[in-house]
């Protein structure tokens, strides 16, 4: 034995100094996951496992480098020494972001089809709004054609089919808005936000149940005193957050303002706009004990919306054949929507391997919508000829007509939520399980009457007056169970999710699985398979038909997922990259056919229809410029629905064949600090019909949706210890609607005076320069 250990000695030592082998964690060493390792000269790349592990066998003895990079952090170089190597990442920081990335933990191993977030480039997206949602348009598979809402549909669903969470509790918007400009602003406050995550589909079970995606942010625990002051010429907003000396407390408070006036005022409708949107937020977190942890997230929202709108020219049609509607209106809307939430989650590790939380949370929306308009229009050929002394003048007049409508609508809304999960890990395995419940009263009142006086004939196009009340319980449940493979090869989640409402007595029962492989020597590239069952009960809206009577018999809508893709991370130009597909097919069934008009959704009151929806997405992301980053996203999509009457497979109102977002940084090469934001949308035409023509539903194909918008910033840092004066100085200029496009949202129906009906476009806004000014405490 002695004889053989001193002729194999030296092979057995020089193999084990080709083994190279380590471990990365954060700044809180914590093991960090799918860190992108390279091995230099020998050009070997792998991906920590969910321990943070990588492992290399060299090829040669020559000496090597270690490149770690992860869009989360900061890339580190450190020389290949002797194994085990010990790596600590620093997190990505910004200067005026808004947001403490230093926050962020990524610990765990990301779920299988979740997309993370960096919180800090949803504050640089130049955008109309400046709100949150804007920066998920840019994702594939998700749908905004409307600059002034925060609504977006995803995958072919609509807008009331998403879920959203903030700190563990689900987060409603206003229920009466009918159009984007009125709508206010969203949630979710940039300044506060930290870890994000979403997923267009095929989520686990612990996520609730909507039919077409789930987004879950998570507040930041401000690690020092800090504020920063955001004014422009649409609104502005105050954060301030900071830490005790204990380290145990954590608290922020955010004020946002909106004044759309100045935007509103590029719209097609002239008139008198004056909007105010004003939220109010807070959120405190407080260690209790090494186990325990407490937080408290409290919003007030006021959205204020009165316009009385004076008159409108639109030009539509072709060249051969072109339009001009003008109409002089009188009256005016003011609309009301008040929205108080409250929310607690308690948090406790009865030992290192079972955590428990609890949420509990409150809503309360009071909404009022009071309008009385009528609009009095000419329509008429314009004369295209530029050699005619009446160029560009109306020469026939084809119609004159009104449009009038009257609504006094008033909803009272109490949500009353408790949520309990759990999470035991076993080994590599991970056991999670919960309940909830949710307490349902609201109280809508419906008056609305709107008539069409078109070609000396009167139609009545809508009346409805008659009152809604639901007290109902939801209770629901789920387990779900995550194996992972010794080697990290491999990760499975099989997990099923129950869900009962009082009000119709019926109980969903939803199966869900994932599935990913970690493919290839180096482990770059993962392979993902889901499936499932995702069912939504109704809310009272999808109660109401067309005519706005309630229909009680409505049951939930039932999908099922198949989710197939690939997430592939790779380096160029020695920084991280990852691309990422999807190939998706959802069948739908007890589905409740709508109508949509600008962002309103009005749906038919029934179960009668099929559809399905099928498609593929795809993006990239990484450092395109160092230090920055930027992506690019593709969807196609084609998504239709039977209403079993005869007219077979028609085309949904979500159906986007072509999707194409852009979100693009870069900087000065010689000054960082002035840089270039881009934010590009295009959509091909959304479907449309004339109203009360089933035959013809969403028969025609809208204009392309297509939008630019840019921001130039400079920071300047000014390094003084005073507690009073910035340490930074943002300063931007954002062009929005850069290339003028002429989208429309929605379109009017007309008919001249031979009978020939015509779709009049109603456009969003126009091109707009904004300015904003950001100061960091």
């Amino acid at each position: 034995m002695t004889l053989l250990t001193l002729l194999l000695g030296p092979f057995l030592v020089s193999a084990q100094n080709n083994n190279i082998y380590g471990t990365v964690t954060d700044s809180l060493y914590k093991p960090v996951s799918d860190v992108f390792v390279s091995l230099l000269p020998d050009s070997l790349t792998t991906l920590t496992n969910r321990k943070g592990e990588f492992s290399f066998n060299k090829k040669t003895d020559a000496p090597s480098q270690l490149i770690f990079s992860h869009l989360q952090y900061q890339t580190k170089t450190i020389p290949a020494d002797a194994s085990p190597i010990e790596v600590t990442l620093k997190e990505n920081t910004q200067i005026l972001s808004g947001v403490d990335v230093e926050d962020l933990r990524y610990s765990e191993t990301p779920e299988i089809g979740i997309i993370q977030i960096d919180a800090k480039n949803a504050y640089m997206l130049p955008s109309a709004t400046g709100d949150f949602s804007k920066i998920l348009a840019t994702l594939p598979g998700v749908t905004s054609n409307n600059e002034l809402s925060s609504v977006y549909s995803v995958r072919g669903g609509n807008y009331d089919e998403n879920l959203i969470y903030v700190n563990g509790m689900k987060i409603y918007r206003p229920f009466l808005v009918s159009a984007g400009r009125q709508e206010g602003l969203g949630f979710i406050n940039t300044d506060m936000v930290g870890n994000v995550q979403f997923s267009a589909g095929g989520w686990q079970a612990k996520h609730g149940d909507k039919l077409s995606s789930v987004l879950n942010v998570q507040y930041a625990e401000p690690l020092s005193n800090e504020a920063t002051v955001n004014m422009s010429l649409l609104g502005g907003s105050l954060y301030f957050g900071g830490v005790n000396k204990a380290g145990d407390l954590h608290y922020s408070v955010g004020v946002r303002h909106k004044n759309s006036k100045y935007l509103l005022g590029t719209l097609e409708t002239n008139g008198n706009y004056l909007p105010k949107f004003t939220d109010l937020q807070g959120f405190v977190s407080k260690r209790l004990s090494a186990k325990t942890k407490i937080g408290l997230l409290i919003s007030s929202a006021h959205n204020n919306y009165l316009t009385v709108p004076e008159s409108s020219e639109t030009e539509f049609g072709t060249i051969q054949a072109s339009f001009r509607i003008s109409t002089a209106f009188e009256g005016r809307e003011k609309l009301d929507y008040h929205t108080n939430q409250i929310g607690m989650q308690l948090s406790h590790s009865f030992n290192e391997n079972f955590i428990s939380r609890l949420v509990v949370s409150g809503v309360h929306s009071s909404e009022r919508e009071n309008y009385e308009v009528e609009g009095a229009y000419l329509l008429c050929d314009i004369n295209r000829d530029p050699g005619s002394n009446r160029f560009n003048e109306c020469v026939t007049i084809r119609g004159v007509g009104s449009n009038y409508s009257y609504g006094r609508n008033k909803l009272e809304a109490q949500v009353l939520s408790v949520d309990q999960r759990n999470e035991v890990y076993l080994n590599n395995d991970v056991l999670e399980f919960g309940v909830s419940w949710d307490y349902e009263k609201l109280d809508d009142r419906l008056k609305e009457f709107a008539f069409t006086d078109s070609a000396d004939f009167s139609q009545v196009t809508f009346n409805a007056d008659n009152e809604i009340e639901i007290e109902s319980h939801k209770i629901a449940g789920y387990a779900q169970y995550t194996i992972n493979s010794a080697d990290s090869l491999h990760t499975l989640n099989l997990g099923v999710r129950s869900n009962y409402w009082s009000f119709s007595e019926e109980l969903l029962i939803s199966p869900r699985m994932q599935y990913a492989y970690r493919a290839g020597v180096r482990r770059t590239t993962v392979l993902r398979l889901g499936a499932g069952l995702y069912q939504q009960h109704p809310f009272y809206r999808e109660l109401r038909d067309r005519n706005g009577d309630i229909n009680s018999e409505v049951r939930a809508q039932s999908s099922f997922h198949i989710v197939t893709g690939m997430d592939h991370y790779f380096t160029a130009w020695g920084r991280p990259f990852k691309m990422t597909s999807d190939i998706y097919y959802k069948y739908l069934w007890n589905v409740n056919p709508y109508d949509l008009n600008n962002i309103k959704i009005r749906y038919l009151g029934t179960n009668q229809a099929k559809a399905y929806a099928y498609g593929a997405d795809f993006r990239v992301n990484g450092e395109f410029i160092e230090g920055t980053e930027s992506w690019f996203s593709l969807g196609i999509l084609k998504t239709r629905e039977d209403l079993q009457e005869g007219n077979g497979n028609v085309r949904r109102p979500s159906d986007q064949l072509i999707n194409l977002g852009i979100f693009f940084q870069d900087h000065m090469p010689n000054d960082p600090s002035i840089k270039v934001s881009v934010n590009m949308l295009f959509g091909s035409g959304l479907p449309f019909g004339p109203p009360g023509r089933d035959d013809l539903r969403n028969a025609f194909s809208g204009d392309e949706y297509y939008r630019l918008d840019l921001g130039f910033s400079k920071i300047i840092e000014l390094k003084n210890d005073k507690t009073l004066m910035p340490n930074s100085i943002w300063i931007a200029l954002e062009v929005l609607n850069v290339l003028g496009a002429d989208n429309a949202i929605s379109y009017t129906w007309i008919e001249d005076v031979v009978g020939n009906q015509f779709a009049v476009p109603n456009s969003l806004s126009a091109r707009f320069l904004n300015v904003r000014v950001v100061a960091k405490f």
